[in-house]
């Protein structure tokens, strides 16, 4: 686990038990209050801080939420310090909850291998670790198929072939723990946010600014 970032959960801990437990809903009753208006699909994607993979995807319009969590792994129930350790063989991921009336799964690949580094092995900068490797998950066939042909071409327009980004079907997801649900929306001006979060979503932004959401 990267030690600044450690640093900086346990200070965050403590704050937020005092201040988001009793006033901030929690991202199940989010999800299942937009189940009951519209019917919604779910993608998992991990790409290094789940920090900033949330906000990118939550900046994508079409995406109702993006929510933190592990998936990849072998073991039961994991936490943010037991995958710290590379023996869990999860990854710090996030469960996009989208409408595919509005953007594609395709869509979503699209959003996923253009807002990460997906040549690097176990890690992203400045996180690094098996932890925070790249992965793209299936449900289906198609969805597999989708994911295999962005890589294809991407290997053979930008990358030479060294993309290194894992495909794995989907297994299981364990959501985080509250305290790291829309971490970069709650804490803007932590330090890791401001360094390391803020900057790559920026820089989605940037490059894909016909996927982003209206300001409000």
């Amino acid at each position: 686990m990267n030690v600044f970032k450690s640093l900086l959960i346990v200070n965050f801990i403590f704050f937020s038990f005092n201040t988001f437990s009793f006033s901030t809903p929690s991202v199940n009753d989010i999800i299942d209050d937009k189940q009951t208006t519209q019917t919604l699909k779910v993608a998992y994607f991990a790409s290094g801080c789940f920090w900033c993979v949330e906000a990118i995807f939550e900046s994508v319009i079409g995406v109702e939420e993006a929510v933190s969590g592990y998936a990849g792994g072998f073991t039961k129930n994991p936490t943010y310090q037991s995958i710290g350790s590379g023996n869990t063989g999860h990854a710090e991921a996030v469960a996009v909850y989208y409408n595919p009336e509005i953007v594609s799964f395709k869509t979503l690949v699209t959003v996923f291998f253009g807002s990460h580094d997906p040549t690097t092995v176990n890690g992203q900068h400045p996180d690094y670790g098996s932890q925070y490797r790249s992965i793209a998950f299936y449900s289906s066939d198609q969805e597999k198929n989708i994911i295999k042909n962005a890589i294809s071409k991407l290997n053979k327009d930008i990358y030479d072939g060294k993309i290194a980004t894992e495909v794995m079907p989907f297994t299981k997801f364990y959501k985080a723990e509250e305290y790291h649900q829309n971490f970069e929306r709650r804490n803007p001006n932590q330090s890791y946010v401001k360094a390391v979060s803020i900057p790559r979503l920026n820089r989605f932004k940037k490059k894909f600014p016909a996927l982003l959401k209206s300001e409000e």
